[in-house]
């Protein structure tokens, strides 16, 4: 017989309000993809071509979340997508998404964590990055160990400077592009001129939409911590619904927005070459200090993403242990409801591809970032074919869809048409060189779980067949 703290020895607890889910799901979004890798967008597909590979992202983002809206209302727990593959695709598939997010993440927190060691440098260069890394690290290990509430309220802040400065952004830079603001050095509002001009919308072609559609999505990824955060959430049927809601129609407005506005007053040839497209546009405006702010915002939304990246890598974990696919060690939780032993482990494997990112940058490391950028629209794919199998299954065993509190519009359409824009866009990484390791890395990784799991599997049951039963 279980005592009682046995019994609760591996449950989370929902502590996570309506506001602390909305800013997860949103500031998880904004990141370093739109503040720094927007140049190269537009730089690679011109500036029609930018808005365009956004706009097509944001509604394959917009369909993804539909159907992750529909599986999470109706099972909220912890892991989400994980333990919608394993039920509805099967378990070798949500084996295998769900190390395939867990090293997504843990990669990114060490990447984030070397960048805001790099951005300090401009303010203090005689203080080596590696200290800075520590400090943030222990930090942020710290708050996410604490309990769910302090993890949720410190993300709830970090977000909001980003959402803030986001709308300055665009409401400051459509003032200034439409002349109601003037520009340092400049005699006249560029206007639409560089819509018009130099090349006109789209300078390369079209093909390079879909090369960057990969690149974009990333921007867009973390829009599914939605699902993780569900088995902590307070009225999950209410809530989340109104979250998904809120967060699609402003990250569309963030986003494009904010593009628009960078492509109109940046040049899409000048652009590639800037460190952060945004320094650049509030220099143009006169703001003071213009390059400390934004590096200041770049910085927060660097500690934000690594704050949801350790989040997100330790639910995953407990996740896989609750379906048995891992040690039950990892499943425990503290008296505040943290899988504290699943945050080490994913922290300890963070600083390793920390360690790795400085000894083998071109090997271990690049295979690493591959995987894990490869994973954000495989683990998308899993999201639309489980909410395909789940509607299924519902309606053959006899349920009525009318029933469902929050439903998924069009299917099967939705669902389908997800996956294929997925599959679109992983199409896409063959035509980049840059980009292709991501193929050659993550086809073999998914391969190698799938792999794992079944002579595991087929090794745990030979186990089970050769002990007597029990009387």
């Amino acid at each position: 017989m279980h005592s009682k703290k046995t019994e609760v020895s591996n449950e989370l607890q929902r502590n996570m309000k309506s506001r602390h889910l909305f800013m997860i799901s949103i500031g998880g979004v904004i990141g370093t993809g739109l503040f720094l890798n927007s140049g190269h967008i537009i730089n690679e597909a011109g500036p029609g071509g930018a808005i365009l590979a956004y706009l097509v992202v944001g509604f394959l983002m917009y369909l993804v979340m539909l159907c992750l809206g529909e599986l999470t209302v109706s099972m909220p727990v912890t892991g989400s997508f994980q333990a919608y593959a394993t039920k509805y695709i099967g378990p070798g598939t949500g084996f295998t998404v769900g190390w395939m997010y867990w090293l997504n993440w843990a990669v990114t927190v060490s990447v984030e964590f070397t960048a805001s060691g790099l951005l300090m440098q401009r303010w203090f260069p005689d203080i080596p990055v590696w200290v800075w890394c520590a400090i943030f690290g222990t930090s942020l290990f710290i708050i996410n160990s604490l309990s769910t509430r302090s993890f949720a309220e410190t993300e709830f802040w970090f977000s909001s400077i980003k959402v803030l400065t986001i709308i300055v952004f665009i409401i400051l830079g459509a003032a200034a592009m439409f002349g109601f603001i003037p520009l340092s050095g400049h005699e006249k509002a560029p206007m639409l001129s560089h819509f018009t001009g130099e090349g006109g919308l789209f300078p390369n072609g079209l093909m390079p939409v879909l090369i960057t559609m990969v690149s974009v999505s990333f921007a867009f990824s973390g829009t599914e911590l939605i699902g993780i955060t569900a088995g902590e959430t307070e009225d999950p049927e209410k809530n989340i619904p109104r979250a998904i809601k809120n967060i699609i129609w402003r990250t569309f407005f963030f986003f494009i927005g904010a593009m628009f506005v960078l492509s109109g007053l940046i040049s899409w040839k000048q652009a590639g070459v800037l460190e952060s497209p945004f320094v650049t546009v509030f220099d143009q405006i006169g703001i003071p200090y213009a390059a400390d702010i934004m590096n200041l915002v770049i910085l927060t939304a660097l500690l934000s993403n690594a704050n949801a990246g350790l989040y997100a890598c330790s639910r995953m974990l407990w996740s896989l242990s609750d379906q048995k696919m891992v040690s039950t060690w990892l499943g425990k939780v503290t008296s505040k409801g943290v899988p504290f032993n699943s945050l080490l482990i994913s922290m300890g494997v963070a600083c390793l591809s920390l360690l790795s990112s400085v000894v083998a940058p071109t090997t271990v490391y690049l295979v690493l970032v591959s995987i894990s950028g490869f994973a954000v629209v495989a683990v998308w794919m899993a999201i639309a074919a489980s909410h395909f199998m789940f509607r299924r299954r519902y309606i053959k065993e006899g349920n009525d869809v009318s029933k469902l509190v929050y439903k998924a519009p069009l299917y099967p359409l939705v669902p389908i048409l997800a996956f294929v824009l997925c599959f679109a866009a992983c199409v896409g990484l063959a035509f980049d060189e840059s980009q292709r390791i991501a193929l050659y890395c993550g086809i073999p990784f998914v391969l190698f779980c799938y792999l794992f799991y079944y002579l595991k599997n087929k090794k745990g049951n030979r186990k089970n067949e050769s002990q007597p039963i029990a009387k």
